[in-house]
């Protein structure tokens, strides 16, 4: 039985976080969705991939051994791929629970179903872009579940991360001490540290775990003078600017650099924001910059529920802290002030007198409100080459075409 974790009908209402990526590597905790299902699935099953068609080819290019759209087996197993991994998912994948022709649904989402692939009308030449999990159910024996946590709204990532987060660190190998810490650094509770091997603490940076954990990845640094506490993971590569203060909940990216004051937020690789300025709350897709000084508003000031606008239109969220959602590619200038759960697009470029607009659709030159123009897609391609050149990072032929197929989709 072929295992596929799938894209559903509901997986657009997440742009523009998964504009350019899978919805499976969305991140909230420590790590994305597709890391968790690989890390509890490794060595027990096969896991293949179902993923929109514009974003396929560069996932297999960046995946070689990954199998991607396409049905191998007659037998089926659908698993969303929405899904945070857990215990409780696993136990639906490996006992059987799931049985021919069943589909098993939570709140209007199909979570897994087990059938046979032709009914289903996959094939390796016919693959939807999106399976509507509903349909699939209608056509099967439906069983009723409570309980699965899986990413239905924009906001859920940053919902969940503090509760990930938590859940993250007790998995973690704590307690190691393998890198480079200068002398005059602080570290605070080092039972609940770790620093791989590879990675450097500079002078005066203090690590304070009383009350969580500290994670500091192969590679990565954290400058003099910098402050990490209650949950901090910088992955391999991430780099902790001078001067900072992160702490509670934030996961850094490889290739990220943090600065300023940062808490409960999520930073994807190689994402910027190293100089001085308040995100709180705040979901930071891979390659954005925040020019110095950016402050985000993560709590309004009659403390009320945060609402979002999107290309859907209006949105309660039913959360009182809730930042900056901002998707791959997209820029601000320096001393931009976000409003308390805004949402900036892919590949904008947010620059204006006053607050930005609390939503700003993809492709996006100005500040949403006056004198707002698209941003042209061969312009914005020639930027995202430049910004991932520093990286030494280079844009792929397939790179390209999912970016140009999204700038199409505004």
């Amino acid at each position: 039985m072929q295992i596929i974790i799938f894209e559903d009908e509901k997986t657009p209402r997440l742009s523009p976080l998964c504009d350019l990526k899978p919805v499976c590597d969305l991140v909230t905790g420590c790590w994305s969705l597709r890391q968790r299902f690989i890390a509890a699935i490794a060595g027990k099953h096969e896991l293949t991939w179902h993923m929109r068609r514009h974003i396929a080819p560069w996932f297999s290019e960046n995946h070689p051994d990954s199998v991607v759209n396409k049905v191998l087996e007659d037998e089926v197993m659908l698993v969303n791929a929405r899904l945070i991994c857990d215990a409780a998912v696993m136990e639906f994948i490996d006992s059987g629970r799931v049985g021919p022709g069943e589909a098993v649904v939570q709140n209007g989402n199909l979570l897994f179903c087990r059938a046979k692939a032709e009914p289903l009308h996959f094939s390796e030449t016919v693959f939807p872009d999106t399976i509507d999990g509903m349909v699939v159910a209608g056509a099967l024996t439906r069983v009723e579940v409570t309980g699965f946590r899986l990413i239905e709204n924009l906001w859920d990532p940053m919902a969940l991360h503090p509760a990930m987060m938590k859940e993250d660190g007790a998995a973690l190998a704590l307690g190691r001490i393998e890198g480079e810490v200068h002398p005059s650094a602080i570290l605070v509770n080092p039972s609940a540290i770790t620093i791989e091997k590879g990675a450097e603490v500079k002078a005066g940076a203090v690590l304070d775990a009383s009350d969580g954990f500290i994670y500091i990845g192969a590679g990565a640094v954290v400058e003099p003078v910098a402050l990490l506490m209650e949950n901090v993971y910088v992955a391999p590569g991430g780099r902790v600017k001078s001067g900072a203060r992160i702490y509670s909940n934030v996961c850094i990216g490889g290739g990220s650099k943090a600065g300023g004051e940062i808490e409960d937020s999520i930073m994807e690789p190689f994402s910027n924001k190293q100089h001085d300025g308040f995100l709180g709350h705040s979901y930071i897709s891979s390659w954005c910059n925040l020019g110095a000084g950016t402050d985000t508003s993560d709590l309004k000031n009659n403390y009320s529920p945060v609402s979002i606008e999107t290309a859907q239109g209006k949105m309660a969220t039913d959360q009182q802290f809730l930042g900056l959602v901002m998707g791959e590619h997209s820029k601000c200038s320096i001393g931009t002030r976000f409003n308390t759960g805004t949402v900036v697009g892919t590949s904008s470029n947010v620059f204006g007198d006053g607050m930005p607009a609390k939503y700003i659709p993809s492709f996006s030159w100005g500040d949403g409100r006056t004198g707002n123009s698209e941003y042209e897609a061969d312009k914005a391609v020639e930027t995202a080459r430049r910004v991932m050149a520093r990286r030494k990072i280079e844009m792929s032929a397939a790179y390209e075409a999912m970016f140009r197929a999204a700038a199409g989709k505004e």
